[in-house]
């Protein structure tokens, strides 16, 4: 199963994060399938490829939890249900 979770990066006293696509056995700084954003919680600034984002959680990929508050905050999910209703008139 993949993950979208958090890799920490950065100094002591002055963590940032990658955003991250990865399988749910490997550690924290284990190797990810790909790096889809980046998160710095000290200046508030987050950078996110939503295409890339938005191709995992299209096939299961399971934010944890603080990545889910990112992607909620960025108003990912509303371009998610977008991309469902479009699939759907499709067919």
């Amino acid at each position: 199963m993949v993950k979208l979770r958090l890799k920490r990066c950065g100094r002591k006293q002055r963590a940032v994060y990658r955003i991250v696509a990865i399988d749910v056995r490997s550690r924290r700084e284990g190797r990810d399938l790909r790096k889809v954003g980046f998160y710095d919680p000290i200046k508030n600034q987050t950078y996110l490829n939503v295409p890339a984002i938005l191709y995992f959680l299209e096939r299961g990929a399971q934010p944890t939890g603080t990545v889910y508050y990112i992607l909620r905050k960025a108003e990912v999910f509303k371009e998610l249900r977008l991309n469902k209703t479009k699939l759907n008139f499709n067919y």
